[in-house]
């Protein structure tokens, strides 16, 4: 799982038809060895431009949506309300 910031929306005006219904945001990988680091990822939860989200990557991402066969690397799982230090 990943901490990022949702930079901005994705539109596609065309996209296979395995993705429609589904939203794209533009999110900044926050810490690690790929900080700053842009992906995009669906968002299967709402989130909004400038909140840090935590994002699910390879197979794990379609599980999220349910479905194995779409083609989709990451996705948004959830928003981070505020850090917690250990």
């Amino acid at each position: 799982m990943i901490a990022a910031t949702v930079m901005d929306s994705i539109w596609a005006t065309r996209k296979a038809d395995s993705l429609r219904g589904l939203k794209f945001m533009l999110v900044e990988v926050q810490g690690g060895i790929d900080a700053g680091r842009l992906m995009i990822a669906a968002d299967n939860i709402g989130a909004g431009i400038g909140e840090r989200v935590l994002v699910c990557t390879g197979s794990s991402a379609r599980k999220m949506l349910e479905r194995d066969d779409i083609p989709v690397d990451a996705v948004i799982v959830g928003i981070i309300d505020e850090d917690c230090v250990f």
